[in-house]
Parts: structure tokens; sequence; C-alpha cells
């Protein structure tokens, strides 16, 4: 089953969890005609991010600790329909080269499939989560999110983003490589703001050129660097620059860790809030900000009015895929016909192959609209070129699940079949993805003359490994390369165990 959501209006809850490389967050909420009103909420630190080893792998002591933690949220979601909550993960598991093994466990935990999206997507999400926060309006945001292991930097205006980057450095990964024993001092502290700076220097000009009305931090670490700075009565609303400055003053004073209990912080907060006002500086210092605001909502309440998008079809995916067809000069007239093609033979083996949920159309239609999408590059093997892009694009709302099983539907609809590519994904997609990339391949292949008149109706029957086209009456004889093409297609299917015949 790919973790996509059935779209279902007749949800009266949902929600949306946040696999955040410090803390997991759980946030549920009532749902009415689009009006969100939270009921509950959740977190727990984690510290996943903290739990990669040297070969960026997840230790048992990391996963054990995380799987704990997704039991007790099972229990608050575990029995809400398939499609009413959205799970992501962030930079620890697109670290972990073991994360395969940990979702598996991870989705039983709570019984909901886990999706772990890119940096940019990541950053998208905490935009949305910040702006619904917000007073409506068109003013021009600069959003900061400081994470575990990443920092999202996002201009944008309305609820829409202009800029957004996700950069290698966060309060955790930062700790561990300048304050693992919790001792602070002068030195360490300007290493880390080094190490920041380095990552934060190359998208300065993007941010800088991009003038905005307003500043504003969210997440953990920067509501507990706000509530430090105020509680020292050193600026009375979001984080000034001065009031910044003496906390770093006040750091690098310190010895150890321990000597900022007087800042009212959490035990779970103390270790890494170094590593945080070092990111902080950096992005304050090198985009010249003199003051944020702080929101309460970040990712997951993000991912929430995502996930309400969805249900309320207004899928952000589907402008995505339109997009970049349009960048890559996709014959969208021609990828519309290919598309009504596959669907139509979809809807009569979805019952026989199990491809009844909402996420296999989608998933099927967006394929083909993008299946010619490395045209643009060269003709000669151009689905490889078109997978290749597909599968490296910044395509807004994809988990990296969902963009790989679209990038290899993409490269299998021609020519040989590529089963390795298939048998690389997620077990749970691969024998779905190989089922819906026969019917693309087969729709193709009738379109093949690009020609704009109708496909005359067919009939597609399964039985077992056998697949049947049963076409009108002296159609085939009036279309000789189309029976060509299926001869070879017989060949090409054979890799995967289907018996193609015609008439």
């Amino acid at each position: 089953m790919f973790a996509f959501n059935r779209v279902k209006s007749t949800f009266k809850s949902v929600a949306a969890v946040d696999l955040g490389s410090n803390s997991f967050h759980l946030i549920v909420a009532q749902l009415n005609h689009q009006e969100l009103s939270v009921i509950d909420r959740l977190r727990e630190s984690v510290r996943l991010g903290a739990g990669l080893d040297e070969n960026k792998h997840l230790t048992a002591e990391a996963q054990e600790r995380a799987l704990a933690c997704l039991e007790r949220f099972g229990q608050r979601v575990g029995k809400l329909p398939v499609g009413s909550v959205r799970v992501v993960g962030t930079n620890a598991l697109r670290q972990a080269r073991n994360a395969d093994q940990f979702l598996i466990k991870a989705e039983a935990a709570l019984g909901h499939p886990v999706e772990i999206i890119a940096g940019r997507e990541e950053a998208r999400l905490i935009y949305l989560g910040v702006a619904h926060g917000l007073e409506a309006g068109e003013e021009r945001r600069l959003v900061i999110d400081i994470g575990g292991g990443s920092t999202e930097i996002i201009a944008g205006t309305g609820f829409e983003t202009i800029h957004r980057e996700s950069l290698h450095v966060g309060c955790v990964s930062l700790t561990r490589s300048c304050f693992a024993d919790g001792r602070i001092k002068k030195k360490r502290m300007r290493q880390a703001e080094l190490q920041a700076g380095l990552e934060i220097q190359p998208v300065v000009a993007m941010f800088r050129k991009e003038s905005w009305d307003r500043a504003v931090g969210c997440s953990g670490t920067v509501r507990a660097i706000r509530d430090a700075v105020q509680n020292q009565g050193w600026c009375k609303r979001g984080i000034t620059r001065s009031a910044l400055e003496k906390l770093r003053g006040m750091l690098v004073d310190c010895a150890h860790v321990d000597e900022l209990r007087s800042l009212g912080l959490s035990e779970d907060r103390l270790a890494i809030f170094p590593g945080g006002v070092a990111v902080l500086w950096g992005v304050f210092d090198l985009l010249d900000i003199p003051r944020i605001d702080v929101s309460s909502q970040a990712l997951r309440e993000g991912v929430l009015y995502d996930l309400v998008g969805r249900i309320e079809h207004t899928d952000v995916r589907g402008r995505a895929v339109k997009a970049v067809g349009t960048r890559w000069a996709v014959d969208n007239g021609h990828a519309e016909r290919v598309a009504k093609t596959a669907l139509a033979l979809l809807a009569q083996v979805q019952g026989t192959w199990e491809l009844e949920a909402d996420d296999h159309r989608q998933i099927l239609y967006w394929a083909a609209l993008l299946h010619e999408i490395g045209l643009l590059i060269s003709h000669s093997q151009y689905q490889k070129h078109g997978a290749y892009v597909v599968g490296n694009s910044d395509l807004p709302g994809f988990s990296r699940r969902e963009q790989a099983v679209l990038a290899v539907l993409v490269r299998g609809h021609r020519r040989k079949f590529p089963l390795q590519e298939f048998d690389a994904l997620h077990k749970t997609v691969t024998k779905t993805g190989v089922k819906l990339c026969v019917l693309l391949r087969l729709a193709v292949l009738l379109h093949r003359s690009r020609d704009p008149s109708e496909i005359p109706a067919m009939d597609i029957r399964i039985n077992g490994p056998e697949l049947h086209l049963q076409f009108a009456e002296q159609w085939l004889d009036q279309h000789p390369l189309t029976v060509a093409d299926l001869r070879r297609e017989q060949s090409y299917l054979e890799p995967v165990a289907l018996n193609l015949s015609f008439q």
C-alpha cells in the first residue's frame, strides 16, 4: 500500500505525527468543513538524531526509545481510519541507512504508514504551519525552524513559499560535534558558530534579496531561547538581537551546561541548548535580523493542514506534477490521453489486482502525465532521463517513498521492464508498482502514433498470470504497428511472469 491518503470527506478527527531528530510530536484535531480544532497534543523527547552511530545507523537503544514512544502514540491514533493520520520523519530518518527496517516496526506500532520527507518538503510544511498560526495577510515573512539535525529557512508570502532551504545543521548535531561532554567555553561556542555559519552562508544571498516584513522563529529550540531571554528580562517580545547577544555572553562564561539550569530549561533541552543558540546566532548575524517573533505552530501543524488539503481535494502534489511537466515542456495533450487510457484499464482490473485505493489512481495518473519528461534531454533512453528528473526534482507534497515510486514508473514505461528498480523500492509497494507499470506501459503503447483521436473501448481481463486484451472487431487489422508493438511487449512482460495475449 502506498503511503498516500485515501480521499474521504467524512473524517471526524485527523492527526499528524512529527518524528523529529530530537522530539516526537502528536497532534489530534477535529475536522469540520476545513476548520480544525485541536483536541490533543503529545510530545516526547526521543533523541533519535543522537542515536545515529558513526555509520549512520540507528542504534538499538535509539530504536527502542522511539518505538516505545510510538506505541504510546499508537494507543491514541491506532484506531483512527486510514488516511486520517499523516506521519512524517525528518532529518534523522533521512540520514539513517537502516531507516527502512525501523519504519516497518514504527508503522506496526502506530498503525499508520510513515513517510520520510525531504528537507525542502519539511520547510514547506513548516511554513504552512506557521502561516496558519499568524494573522491573515500577504506580508512577506522569513521563517526559521531549528531542529535537532537540520535548520529550515523559508521566505514566503501568505500561505505560499518563495524560497525554502533545509540546512544540515541543528542543535543535536552541533551538540555532538562541539559540546558532547557538556562543556561550553568560548572557543567551543565559536567553533559551533563557525560550523553553523558554513551551512548558512551559501543561502544568505538568496534570502537577503527577498526583503521581508516579519521574521518568525518556531520549534522547541527557538521557544526555549525566547523563554530564557524573557525570563532574564532582556526583551519583552520575541527574541531581539541584543537579548541573543547577552545570552551568548552568559553561555561562554559557563564551564558546563549544568550551570544553565537557572534559565529554567527542561532536562531534555539542557544539553542541546548551546548548539541551538549557536545556530540561531548564525542566522541572526548572517541575515542581519534585528528581532524575530516566535510561533507556537510548526511542522506538525503544517502536516495537519496539508492533510486537510488532500482530504478536501486541494492536493499540492497534483499542482507540483503539473508544474514540473510545464517546466520540462511535456506534451500535456498527449500525456492526458495516455492517462485517460491508463485509468480506463485500471478501472477494469482494480478488483482483481487489488488496486482499488484512490492513491493507486493518483500515482498512475501522475506517472502518465510525466512519462515523457525526459524527452527534453534526449530521445535516446528518455525514460531513464525522465526517471532521474522525477526522482531528483523538488516536488512539494511528496514523500521520498512516493517520489521514488513515481520515478520508477516513469523509468519502466517502455522498453525492457526494469524489475530490479522495482525490487529496490520499499517492499510494501513493489508488487503494486509493477502492476501499475504494466497498465502504464500498455497505455503508452496504444498511443504511440500520437493520434489525438479516441482509442476504441477495449476489454482487459486478468486470470492469474494471463493478461488478455480484447479490441473492437477489425481494429488490430487496421493497426499493424500496434500489433507489432504488442508482440514485442509479450517478451518484455516475461520477467514479471505475465503472459500477454490479444485479439
